[in-house]
């Protein structure tokens, strides 16, 4: 067996179940950041730490760190506690500071170690692996931020320098670029004995998978460089992606660290979102009660699906029976209740792929298929993943002409948009963008994080105007862009974060763009009031 020494960042402990959490103070940036012990590592360590920094990059801190915001913004869950304004456009430092300093005090310390041993020991197929995971877990924290901490982290100074996310996307693709040319020449290896969390060390697995990533962000930054994004975006599809549901990839959930979202349901503090019942219910859409539950409590009722407008004020949430009269989601997300505890934490699925791809062969790139094509595989894909629905079903709801429907609400809110399910090939090109974007939110849930982005990416789904913004800058029928800067980071690591806002597109605020999303303002269609 190979055993090293290995500088380990302060304070990093080898966490081995949910149980045992870290959330470290910024007081402490010089000790996290800066090599002092020294553990003995060896291969069984290795495979544990990996398994750890996969685990806490999809479900550390999930309630203040994807539930409160990317949720929210997402419009796949209202907020129902009256103390939460994060649902009105409203950024609590204290949450942010939490999230990200579990993660850099966390996660990253893990995956760096893992990373860092495996090229000393001359373990490349793991090492691939690792470099893929980071591209996966560093870019939900760019897409939250804009500039990050990246290719400095773990520079054993007291102060890091932050790095642009144009730099950050750039620096993904020549990843997974490395990672891709070790695979290909190993698809049959195994990595990390059994402590893949996500391929049990498949390599042809975790081939397939950073093909697939590498569509994901190359059209994510379709309206910043679209010229890299046809690139890499065809680069992915001729090297292979996902095809069918077998090669999901998904973290795995234990009784000791149970699903993301499965950790939270027991607080019972939001419900689902007026735009998920307007669309769902509107297309009689079968993952309607995959999804949620007909309200009436927690447990679910007998009284309908009923979703809830978003930014209400707390003197609406006031008298605590919000909850009872509206949908809460299904069992299967509770952690008791069947079998919530053990349901994957979807990272990627092929039903997104199809997707994406039907995204490109609208731009005119070659994807492999027609748009139509890719679109209507997409929602086959994704019904055959969460629900029971017979071939002669699917193809009832492809050919459906139904519309999301207006709701029966306080505000009588109308029908959150009018396409249909059946893809709208002679329509022009933001229609069929928007019937694909709709359908990637319905099939992405509950991944908040992926669907949020893609909102601020196309404008798509439109979503519905919040009921009330406690933000100056962001009216009720806008958006929120970014989180800004952590507090802790201001305090400790103050001279990077100012030359970070130099690199952003305007000040520190959520209204100010990231790099990637810069569709034309004159394209993004207005919220649903």
């Amino acid at each position: 067996m190979k055993t090293t020494k290995i500088q380990w960042l302060k304070p990093i402990y080898l966490m081995l179940s949910v149980g045992i959490g870290l959330s470290a103070c910024t007081k402490n940036f010089e000790d996290i950041n800066t090599p002092k012990d020294v553990l003995i590592m060896d291969e069984s360590l290795l495979g544990q730490a990996f398994a750890q920094a996969q685990y806490t990059a999809m479900c550390g801190q999930y309630q203040v760190g994807q539930n409160l915001y990317a949720d929210i913004y997402a419009q796949y869950f209202a907020t129902t506690h009256r103390n939460f304004n994060s649902d009105q456009f409203s950024e609590t430092a204290a949450w942010t500071n939490i999230a990200f300093n579990y993660f850099y005090a966390s996660t990253a310390p893990q995956l760096y170690q893992v990373e860092q041993f495996t090229e000393q020991q001359a373990m490349p197929v793991e090492n691939a692996i690792a470099k893929i995971w980071r591209v996966e877990m560093y870019h939900r924290v760019t897409d939250y931020f804009g500039p990050i901490m990246y290719s400095q982290f773990g520079n054993s100074e007291t102060s890091v320098a932050y790095d642009s996310q144009e730099a950050v996307y750039k620096d993904f693709f020549v990843t997974l670029d490395e990672a891709v040319a070790v695979l290909e020449q190993n698809q049959t290896a195994q990595a990390f004995g059994n402590h893949d969390q996500m391929y049990g060390g498949n390599a042809g697995k975790w081939l397939t998978f950073a093909n697939s990533l590498r569509l994901r962000l190359a059209m994510r930054i379709v309206y910043a460089d679209p010229a890299l994004a046809q690139s890499e975006a065809e680069k992915a599809i001729a090297a292979g992606v996902m095809m069918t549901n077998e090669d999901n990839a998904g973290v795995l959930s234990t009784i000791n660290s149970i699903n993301g979202l499965a950790t939270w349901t027991y607080i019972n503090e939001f419900r689902m979102s007026a735009a998920m019942n307007s669309v769902l219910a509107g297309y009689n859409d079968p993952r309607l009660d995959a999804y949620f539950n007909e309200a009436g409590g927690r447990l679910g009722g007998t009284d309908g699906y009923k979703g809830l407008r978003n930014g209400l004020p707390a003197v609406e949430k006031a008298d605590g029976t919000i909850n009872d009269t509206h949908s809460f989601v299904d069992t299967k997300w509770l952690p008791i209740i069947d079998g919530g505890a053990n349901l994957p934490n979807v990272v990627m699925s092929v039903a997104e792929v199809y997707f994406l791809r039907a995204e490109g062969a609208l731009r005119g790139w070659n994807m492999g298929g027609t748009s139509q094509d890719l679109y209507n595989e997409g929602v086959r894909l994704s019904l055959e993943q969460w629900t029971e629905a017979t071939p002669t079903e699917v193809d009832a709801y492809l050919s459906s002409t139904n519309t999301p429907m207006p709701l029966a609400d306080q505000w009588n809110s109308p029908a959150m948009t009018d396409i249909p399910v059946v893809y709208q090939s002679g329509a022009g090109f933001e229609t069929q963008l928007e019937q694909i974007i709709t359908q990637k939110w319905i099939a992405l849930y509950p991944d908040g994080k992926e669907a949020w982005a893609e909102r601020r990416r196309t404008g798509y789904p439109r979503g519905y105007a919040i009921i009330n913004s406690l933000n100056p800058d962001i009216p009720t029928t806008g958006m929120m862009r970014r989180l800004m800067f952590t507090t802790g980071e201001i305090s400790t690591n103050a001279v990077a974060v100012e030359a970070a806002r130099e690199l952003l597109n305007g000040p520190d605020a959520n209204y100010t763009r990231v790099w990637w999303d810069a569709k034309p303002l004159d394209l993004f269609p207005t919220p649903t009031n």
